[in-house]
């Protein structure tokens, strides 16, 4: 099996990231996290994933500060699993992977889970990126710059 490369220096907003969550089941606990999940167990029963496999990946969300691990709610000696600010950071990233997802991965009128808000119910509506000045942008409309030299080579 080849050696996982490291982004943990990478200058991009993209690749730095996936180090913590760059494989599925990462976002998959994430997003079991969101849904209320927090032990062991219930992760392990809700994904169906080898417990080797589900300990390294709880253990690589804690180092890397998505989730905490904290004493069990019910005064028992386990321990939960709860996200961090950092980890509920990770909300819009989950609910742009969903929509996305909704849209090009299901046949029209193939039924799926829904995102809605608790408070009326409805559909989330669908995430929109803006400009500074509030324009809807899409992909041509935007450009990736490079850091400048001095600032990408100081410590």
């Amino acid at each position: 099996m080849a050696k996982r490369v490291s982004h943990s220096t990478s200058i991009c907003g993209v690749a730095r990231p996936l180090d913590a969550i760059g494989d599925w089941w990462s976002l998959l606990i994430v997003r079991d996290a969101f849904d209320g999940l927090r032990r062991f167990g219930e992760f392990q029963k809700s994904l169906g994933l080898a417990k080797n496999i589900l300990s390294a990946r709880l253990r690589n969300l804690v180092v890397h500060g998505i989730l905490e691990t904290v004493p069990a709610s019910d005064g028992s000696p386990y321990q939960e699993y709860v996200l961090t600010a950092k980890g509920r950071g990770l909300f819009p990233v989950l609910v742009a992977l969903r929509q996305w997802g909704e849209e090009f991965f299901f046949e029209p009128g193939e039924p799926h889970v829904q995102l809605v808000d608790k408070l009326k119910g409805l559909p989330v509506r669908r995430l929109e990126l803006r400009a500074g000045d509030g324009r809807i942008v899409a992909p041509e409309d935007t450009v990736v710059r490079l850091p400048d030299a001095d600032i990408a080579r100081s410590p």
